[in-house]
């Protein structure tokens, strides 16, 4: 009898995570088709001359387990200081011994793992944690600052009003502020079907127009009264003003760091994990082990068919890019993190013409990194002396006359992340984009121009620190909430009849997850088909922040 063979669209989390939980669990074969040459998708990270670039910033935490221990099963914790531990007082949690499971002992790492112990022992190898100095593969924990930079000021994010933000909003304005919060806690907006009313609900209408609203309508490009309150509900549900001024009393008084930082929502966490060289250096070793157990990554190739019989895929049609050839798969199960649109447009036979309608109408905002290398920054604050660096991880930018919306300190990341790290700042400013729109047709060297005169303007750098730039562009990175989103089901229900083809991810659902939900979503379809259950409904009851019933 023949190996089984699953064929995947997309090399980012959920791909990669699907391949290797088939290999670790199943006699299933994964073979993964990307359309470029990147490793790891949004997720990836992109090296320029040894200045690496995180795209949207990617915190590993997770309130599940399950990811966690899969993260840190790829890449060890550290056991030692890292290059600016010392020099920026970062209190670590550091690992002493670490037992790594291997995906088979064909993959070996020069100086993680002895290829003898290896090959003798596949489950339970107990090595050292790793020193980030002297070794490669490794988990550095980091601590976690984003705030909010409006009108030469910084606030805290997530929002609370301290006796500080109230004497930089000013003593009348925060009484107006609280005023306001308490109408909407009396009297909330009944109908909280989009986004404006979901946060005016938890903030109050004025502190939402304050630092809300704008930033928003920057992100998706529309007002948020169009836009659906899934969104908000994904991306800080449980989160409110009232919720983030307990979680800073009890800062104060917790004795107990790491149970509070288990109990809070995702955005109040102070502390996260991260790859030493970003985030896409885990699914490139990921992708490693892969393709040395049995796997297979074509890159430049594209999904372009997908023939169904007798209600199941039978063939997956592949254009490989380089040579513009077309060949047939057959395939016992077939994972798409394709974008839905692009999926329901190759389908044979033909979906029914209402889920093709909603395919259509699913609509997507991109994403536009311009990379910056400085000497230095030179952050004008009100009332505080020049500074030439920040502690920040990014930061919102809360200005709406100016285009950009989050600033990424890459220093602050990782400082492997900086070929010269001491004497360099590395950042990135983001742009939301649609293709096709003034940001997204602009030439690298106006984009780049454009990014310098904003952060002039802003008080953010000089023009003269600058070094060096590049500007980097991802696709259809944000699934929009807009648009036929409001009848996504009719796309869930059809595919939920497909028992072989199994929708996850970000795009392969239409869903803004994080990457640790996206890697659920995989995880669970293979559950799914080692437990020979054919209804997939489960895989979208994963959701940002929900409690993970199969973890408790």
């Amino acid at each position: 009898m023949s190996q089984k063979v699953a064929l995947i669209a997309g090399a980012g989390p959920a791909g990669l995570t699907a391949a290797y939980e088939l290999l670790k669990r199943t006699e299933i074969k994964p073979i993964i088709f990307e359309e470029t040459s990147a490793i790891g998708g949004i997720a990836q990270t992109y090296n320029y001359k040894g200045n690496r670039i995180d795209i949207g910033g990617h915190r590993f935490f997770s309130k599940s387990d399950r990811v966690m221990n899969w993260w840190f099963n790829i890449l060890p914790l550290q056991g030692a200081p890292a290059a600016d531990t010392l020099e920026k007082a970062h209190d670590i949690d550091y690992a002493t011994e670490i037992i790594i499971d291997l995906l088979c002992p064909e993959w070996t790492k020069e100086g993680l793992i002895d290829r003898n112990l290896a090959v003798n022992s596949l489950q339970g190898i107990k090595i050292q944690a790793p020193d980030p100095e002297k070794e490669d593969m490794v988990m550095l924990q980091r601590p976690r600052l984003s705030r909010i930079f409006y009108r030469r000021s910084f606030y805290p994010y997530p929002l609370g009003i301290t006796f500080r933000v109230a004497r930089q909003l000013g003593l009348w304005n925060t009484f107006l502020i609280g005023m306001s919060y308490i109408k909407a806690q009396l009297f909330p907006v009944q109908d909280e079907t989009y986004l404006d009313a979901f946060f005016i609900n938890r903030f109050g209408k004025r502190l939402y127009e304050t630092f809300f609203k704008d930033y928003t309508e920057k992100v998706w490009g529309i007002a948020c009264d169009k836009i659906r309150a899934d969104w908000g509900a994904q991306r800080i549900k449980g989160l409110s003003l009232k919720r983030a001024l307990v979680h800073a009393v009890q800062d104060l008084l917790s004795s107990d760091f790491q149970k509070a930082q288990q109990e809070r929502e995702t955005s109040l966490i102070t502390r996260f994990y991260y790859p030493k060289y970003g985030p896409g250096q885990i699914w490139e070793t990921v992708a490693e082990q892969l393709i040395a157990c049995g796997g297979e990554i074509h890159h430049k190739h594209r999904v372009c068919g997908v023939e169904l019989e007798d209600g199941r895929v039978k063939t997956v049609i592949v254009e490989n890019l380089t040579s513009g050839q077309k060949r047939e798969f057959l395939a016992d199960y077939f994972f798409s993190t394709m974008p839905i649109k692009h999926l329901v447009s190759m389908l044979k036979p033909k979906t029914p013409e209402k889920v093709t309608v909603v395919a259509d109408g699913l609509q997507y905002r991109d994403f536009l990194t311009v990379g910056l290398l400085l000497r230095k920054l030179n952050v004008l604050e009100k009332a505080k002396a020049t500074a030439a660096n920040v502690p920040d991880n990014w930061i919102y930018v809360q200005d709406g006359d100016v285009k950009v919306g989050r600033i990424q300190i890459f220093n602050n990341w990782s400082p492997y992340m900086v070929a010269d790290r001491k004497n360099t700042v590395w950042i990135g400013l983001e742009y939301f984009a649609s293709q096709g729109d003034e940001i997204w047709e602009m030439k690298d060297n106006e984009l780049i121009q454009l990014g310098v005169s904003e952060l002039e303007r802003i008080g953010f750098l000089m023009s003269d620190d600058l070094l060096d730039a590049c500007v980097l562009r991802m696709p259809k990175a944000y699934p929009a909430y807009f648009g036929t989103y409001d009848q996504l089901d009719e796309i869930k229900d059809y595919f939920n009849t497909i028992p072989n083809l199994f929708l996850i991810g970000r795009n392969g659902m239409h869903r803004y997850n994080n990457q640790d939900h996206s890697m659920l979503t995989a995880m669970m379809a293979v559950d799914n088909i080692i437990e020979g259950r054919f209804d997939k409904t489960n895989l979208w009851d994963v959701n940002l922040e929900m409690v993970y019933h199969e973890e408790k």
